[in-house]
C-alpha cells in the first residue's frame, strides 16, 4: 500500500497543473496496475474539501461528486473507515458546515459519543451534534 497526500489528490481531481497532474495519474495507474491500493487518510479528505471549497470554488455539490467518486474506487483507493466516511459525507451534503466537521461527528458517534458539543451553529439542527451553551 502507498498514500496520498492532499496535493497529489488535488492534481488527479483539477487536473490544473500539467506536469504534476501527469506524475499523480502515473502513480494511480501503476498502483492500478500492480494491484497496490493507495491509502486516503481523513486528514487528507478534509483537506481535499477545504483546498476545492476555498482556493478553487468548487460549488458543495461538486466537492460532494468529487468525494464520492474516490469512495466508489474501492479497488484502488483504501479508507480509515468507509462507513463513516459514507455517514459524514451523507450528513455533508444535506449540512451546511464542512466536511471535517460532519466527519468529526460520525468518528464521535462510532467510537460510541452520545453526541458532539461545538460552538459551530451550522451544527445546530444537524442529529449527533449539541450546541454548548
Amino acid at each position: 500500500m502507498i498514500a496520498l497526500d492532499t496535493n497529489v489528490l488535488i492534481r488527479v481531481l483539477i487536473a490544473d497543473d500539467p506536469k504534476q497532474t501527469a506524475l499523480s495519474e502515473r502513480l494511480l495507474r501503476e498502483a492500478a496496475e500492480a494491484g497496490e491500493p493507495c491509502f486516503i487518510s481523513d486528514p487528507v479528505l478534509c483537506e481535499t474539501e477545504w483546498v476545492l471549497d476555498s482556493y478553487y470554488r468548487v460549488p458543495r455539490s461538486g466537492i460532494a461528486t468529487a468525494l464520492e467518486s474516490l469512495l466508489a474506487r474501492k479497488s484502488l483507493f483504501a479508507f480509515e473507515d468507509v462507513d463513516v466516511l459514507r455517514k459524514a459525507l451523507d450528513a455533508y451534503r444535506q449540512g451546511k458546515a464542512e466536511f471535517s466537521d460532519f466527519l468529526i461527528g460520525a468518528k464521535a458517534e462510532a467510537q460510541g459519543a452520545r453526541t458532539t458539543f461545538t460552538f459551530d451553529r451550522d451544527l445546530a439542527s444537524q442529529q449527533g451534534f449539541s450546541i454548548l451553551k
